[in-house]
């Protein structure tokens, strides 16, 4: 198993890093609120770097979001990625392809994702979805949205159609997320028997991704405070306390990184990863909410400042928890499917 990029994974991955870094400021972040920065995605776009996502697969987007995720910046490319490019071009059929792809890959269409299935949505005898979903990120800025019905089939909406209300939510992170309210809302089925499985799990392991990069990004915030900031004319990273702390925060965030990357390179090759992604799931939880928690705290009172970078961090990571499953949940599901695998 070898996770080293491809000439075209790596140039990818640079390109983003170049992009992210000159584009998403704190200064930039701060206006754009809690919205999406459109002039960021207009270039992410124009460099061609969602429509890569196809050739440079789960592993390639996993690096993109790592690049993201060091500036939190705020473009919904993790979600238009898995529940529309990588959907549609996993499980659509050839006329969904044909119709949906282009739009996905030059940004024309954004994809927003409402999973995992709860219970809120129905199909109706016609084919119109029915029912409510409280929380969907990227929702505000999404044209198609991938519903996740309560029977786990799944259903390409639109969201400019009738019967398809979408209102402003505020997160902790800002997602430009949304409350979706279908009443009888035209749709079209995606794919078969497994495909939510597939896509969940493809989602599970990319933002598993965008974990290790907030968490990186975190880290390196810290790294750059404690080694600058003096206490009793000393810096601060010479405190043997500081430096344990920020050594565990490290080796989580690259448990976070390693085990996102293992279940990408599984899944760009086809091979069973449904264990891989709980797995990564579970690591982005509950070590991610550690290094974030661990990163404020070697801030300081700075820490506690609202408006400072690394408390973007902070919410980022602290939503990125809760969000597809907490721990203890993704920890129930992968033993539950340890279990059923060890019984076959």
């Amino acid at each position: 198993m070898d996770f080293t990029p491809t000439e075209e994974q790596a140039a990818a991955q640079g390109l983003a890093a170049r992009i992210f870094g000159d584009l998403s400021t704190h200064e930039r972040l701060v206006v754009a609120g809690s919205g999406t920065d459109a002039e960021l995605w207009k270039e992410l776009c124009a460099a061609g770097l969602p429509g890569a996502v196809e050739e440079i697969g789960l592993l390639g987007l996993v690096l993109l979001l790592e690049e993201q995720g060091r500036t939190t910046a705020q473009v919904p490319l993790a979600s238009s990625c898995v529940y529309g490019l990588l959907a549609v071009a996993g499980h659509g059929t050839d006329e969904q392809r044909e119709r949906l792809l282009p739009r996905f890959r030059d940004g024309a269409a954004v994809a927003a994702g409402a999973f995992p299935a709860a219970g809120g949505v129905r199909a109706g005898s016609e084919g119109g979805l029915s029912g409510t979903v409280p929380l969907v990120p990227w929702l505000r800025e999404a044209s198609h949205v991938l519903v996740a019905a309560a029977d786990r089939s799944l259903w390409v909406v639109r969201t400019a159609d009738p019967g398809v209300l979408t209102e402003p939510v505020e997160t902790t992170a800002p997602w430009s997320a949304g409350r979706l309210v279908l009443d009888g809302a035209p749709s079209e089925r995606l794919g078969g028997a497994g495909a939510y499985e597939e896509v969940l799990a493809t989602a599970r392991t990319a933002f598993a991704g965008l974990q290790a990069g907030v968490c990186a990004g975190a880290v390196a915030r810290a790294v750059e405070h404690t080694g600058t900031r003096e206490q009793f004319g000393r810096p601060l990273s010479i405190n043997q306390g500081v430096l344990l702390r920020a050594a565990d925060a490290h080796m989580d965030t690259e448990a976070i990184r390693v085990t996102a990357y293992e279940a990408a390179w599984l899944h760009d090759r086809s091979l069973p990863c449904a264990a891989q992604a709980l797995t990564a799931a579970w690591w982005a939880s509950e070590a991610g909410k550690r290094v974030v928690h661990a990163v404020q705290h070697l801030h300081g009172g700075t820490g506690a400042d609202l408006d400072h970078p690394v408390h973007r961090h902070f919410l980022w990571g602290r939503q990125l928890d809760a969000y597809l499953g907490c721990g203890s949940e993704v920890l129930q599901e992968l033993g539950e499917l340890l279990v059923e695998e060890g019984s076959q």
